[in-house]
């Protein structure tokens, strides 16, 4: 089967417990340390094999390969993926059994990472998250003081949330853009630093 690593942690004589993402589970395994195990990183999508061991209660991870894509050898591009999949292993590390559409939006991202800006394709994939969650909210209504937002600008807090600037004290995009960009799921109408203050959001948590 194959999957995305969202998470390890080392445990005694550097073995590790590794996360992973499938298209309809969140898999955790247990590597045990050696020299002939193939290299694994956060991120990566590999194909893999488990097998239930006597030593633990968790499915051993076996036969791994590693399917590449072009890049992962891009320095700068290969931590912005792993920063991303980490909020994943955070959104989701108590369910087990998951929707496709968590496997299906990570591929998608992983297919787009090579030719566009990461924080736009991130910015993109956190939207159709939060919509096909149901918490993409309606932009008429401050979430802190619950009153009507009329004017020209909004400010957006964690998930996205609508606010007047003035209630969380943070710098506000123009309402249109952002009407656009939630119907749309493109940051085109956005510039770079819009889209970093969309980032910046997205990293306090899914």
């Amino acid at each position: 089967m194959q999957g995305f690593i969202i998470n390890i942690n080392k445990v005694r004589d550097e073995d590790l417990i590794v996360c992973i993402l499938t298209v309809n589970k969140l898999k955790t395994t247990y590597r045990f340390y050696g020299a002939r195990h193939s290299t694994i990183n956060l991120g990566y999508l590999i194909d893999f094999e488990t097998q239930m061991s006597i030593k633990t209660n968790i499915a051993q991870l076996r036969n791994v390969i590693h399917l590449a894509y072009s890049w992962n050898l891009d320095r700068d591009r290969f931590y912005f993926w792993q920063q991303f999949v980490k909020l994943f292993y955070g959104h989701l590390r108590d369910i087990e059994n998951i929707d496709s559409f968590y496997f299906e939006l990570l591929t998608d991202c992983a297919k787009k990472w090579q030719r566009q800006n990461p924080k736009r394709v991130i910015v993109e994939a956190y939207l159709k998250l939060l919509e096909h969650e149901g918490r993409l909210h309606s932009l008429d209504e401050c979430f802190l003081c619950e009153e009507k937002i009329t004017d020209d600008k909004l400010a957006l807090a964690r998930a996205f949330l609508p606010a007047h600037t003035e209630c969380i004290h943070r710098k506000g995009l123009e309402i249109s853009k952002v009407k656009k960009l939630f119907s749309t799921k493109q940051t085109i109408l956005l510039d770079n630093e819009e889209v970093e203050y969309l980032y910046l959001i997205i990293e306090e948590g899914f």
